[in-house]
């Protein structure tokens, strides 16, 4: 029976521990700045859809450039990216804090200051998220990310609470001053932490061919594709209720600041419970138990704080969103890293990103108009029977099972000596590879050959084909391309552990006396020599 593992292991180990806790106060300084930012929209603006504009304005960043910055923290140090994103983050928090402090700021020029905090979100999470791997072995990923949610929902319950006092005592600009000064710890800790990466033998990769292998590799995954459109559905429907909470708060339930400081806490409360219970309930539900229970659990959440004139009432149902909110997003996280291999996982999740806070900003700007226009009680019963929706979704696209493939690198590919003098960039390459298959096995060939196409694809072949031969029928064909010879190898080092059943079970239908041969060729036009080019041309014509 395998060993029971908390979710609090990985923080044995120290840089998790360090990078957690200074995380930590990243976030709370966060929070404060989110809860000053909304507090000041709604005093100076009297429209309902800019206060829900807030939240899609720290949104919105994260599914623009998040693709970007994948390919970046796939390809780069991420470290260093990192250390970019928080620095570029203090500026530009400290700039709103200025502005704030001499009273120029205007509802669209806070938007612009939320923005680009956004934006630099949007650089630091997927490097970020993907340097978990580098901080904690395999086995303790799911726990770390379950910590992950879990100490950013510690501060959702202090930090709002925290946030509503200053603003109330010292007003937004004493919020905003507060989260400059939170990133100093992070900082800190990311300047001392030295991670041991493995360095490629390879170049780096192009931006734009980074980013089309990460779209290809989602593409042919179709647990990921899963993953990514749920979060997109529950991004859409469940911000409804983090979007609309300061007008909630505001006129539901007739409070001010902190009585919108308490009810964030009350969600990010619920949260951590969520968090503590998500261990336990991986072993007695499935995936797709846990993802409808969270979105049937946000559509009763949203239904009673649309009815509610009471703020312990409302508060209570914020303690069950805030669960449900962090039973669905980790467990889409947990999912995504571990259906993904190293080289890759920084442009998955970053794709995974995109799609639930596409979700989230699409959902703050329809559900702020609908609230606009109808009310913030419709908004927020329209957003509950959407919810319920997203429970319908599992009987047509459920989640995959919480199981962990070996993803590491397979490592049996040794790049074969040449005769031909090549450059990294020569190419097109051509890779034939002959099988003989018996009459008896080629039904269970063609079967494997299905899932070799994809994985085939999913690492980066082009024009993959199978063929037979006409005069010896016993010997098939797979024939792909790579546009250079350095792409040729790198596609050979993306073969996973969990890829290599594939290959095991082709080699055992292979009835040749050797190993299937593999023939490299490079793709040459037909050209005439010089001197019949010149020749040519001077032939006068009759």
């Amino acid at each position: 029976m395998p060993e029971r593992r908390s979710f609090l292991t990985p923080l044995s180990h120290t840089t998790y521990r360090n990078v957690w806790f200074a995380s930590i106060a990243s976030n709370l300084g966060g929070l404060i700045q989110g809860v000053g930012a909304a507090w000041m929209m709604a005093l100076i603006s009297s429209s309902e859809n800019m206060v829900a504009l807030v939240q899609a304005s720290t949104t919105l960043p994260i599914m623009l450039f998040s693709l970007v910055s994948g390919a970046i923290a796939d390809n780069y140090d991420r470290r260093r990216v990192m250390l970019t994103a928080q620095i570029f983050m203090f500026c530009v928090s400290a700039a709103l804090a200025a502005f704030a402090y001499m009273d120029l700021i205007t509802p669209w020029l806070l938007l612009a200051f939320t923005f680009l905090i956004g934006a630099g979100t949007a650089l630091n999470n997927p490097s970020w998220q993907a340097s978990v791997g580098d901080m904690v072995p395999r086995d303790d990923l799911p726990g770390a990310v379950a910590l992950n949610s879990m100490g950013f929902n510690i501060t959702r319950s202090v930090g709002p609470a925290i946030g509503g006092i200053i603003v109330a005592a010292a007003g937004a600009a004493a919020a905003f001053a507060a989260n400059t000064l939170s990133y100093f710890a992070l900082i800190f800790v990311l300047f001392r932490w030295r991670p041991d990466i493995p360095k490629s033998t390879l170049p780096r990769e192009e931006l734009g061919r980074a980013i089309a292998a990460g779209l290809r590799y989602v593409a042919m995954s179709p647990n990921l594709g899963k993953v990514l459109f749920r979060g997109f559905v529950f991004g859409l429907t469940a911000v409804a209720i983090l979007a609309l909470l300061p007008i909630v708060a505001r006129d539901l339930v007739a409070g001010g600041p902190l009585t919108y400081g308490l009810l964030l806490g009350a969600f990010g409360a619920g949260a951590i419970g969520g968090a503590f219970s998500s261990a336990r309930l991986r072993e007695i539900l499935s995936s797709e138990d846990i993802v409808r229970c969270a979105f049937a659990g946000f559509a009763l959440s949203a239904a009673v704080i649309g009815a509610s004139s009471s703020a312990l009432l409302t508060g209570l149902a914020l303690l069950l969103a805030g669960a449900c909110w962090v039973l669905a997003l980790s467990l889409f996280n947990t999912v995504v890293q571990l259906s993904t291999p190293r080289w890759v996982v920084g442009r998955a999740l970053s794709l995974y990103q995109t799609a639930t806070f596409g979700g989230m900003a699409t959902g703050s700007w329809i559900w702020g108009l609908m609230a606009e226009g109808q009310g913030v009680s419709s908004a927020l019963f329209a957003s509950s029977f959407v919810m319920i929706a997203g429970v319908a979704i599992g009987l047509w696209l459920p989640m995959p099972a919480f199981a962990s493939l070996d993803l590491d690198p397979l490592n049996r590919f040794n790049e074969p000596p040449l005769s031909l003098d090549i450059r990294p960039r020569s190419g097109p390459i051509v890779i034939n590879i002959d099988y003989e298959i018996r009459d008896a096995d080629l039904r269970e060939f063609l079967t494997l050959m299905v899932e070799r196409r994809r994985i085939r694809i999913r690492d980066g072949a082009r024009n993959w084909a199978l063929m037979r031969d006409l005069e010896n029928p016993d010997i098939w064909t797979e024939t792909y391309h790579t546009p250079t010879w350095v792409d040729y190898v790198r596609h050979n080092q993306r073969r996973t552990k969990a890829d290599a059943e594939n290959s095991d079970r082709l080699l055992a239908l292979h009835r040749g006396e050797t190993k299937p041969r593999v023939h490299r060729m490079i793709e040459r036009q037909a050209i005439p020599p010089a001197d019949d080019v010149f020749h040519q041309s001077h032939i006068e014509p009759h």
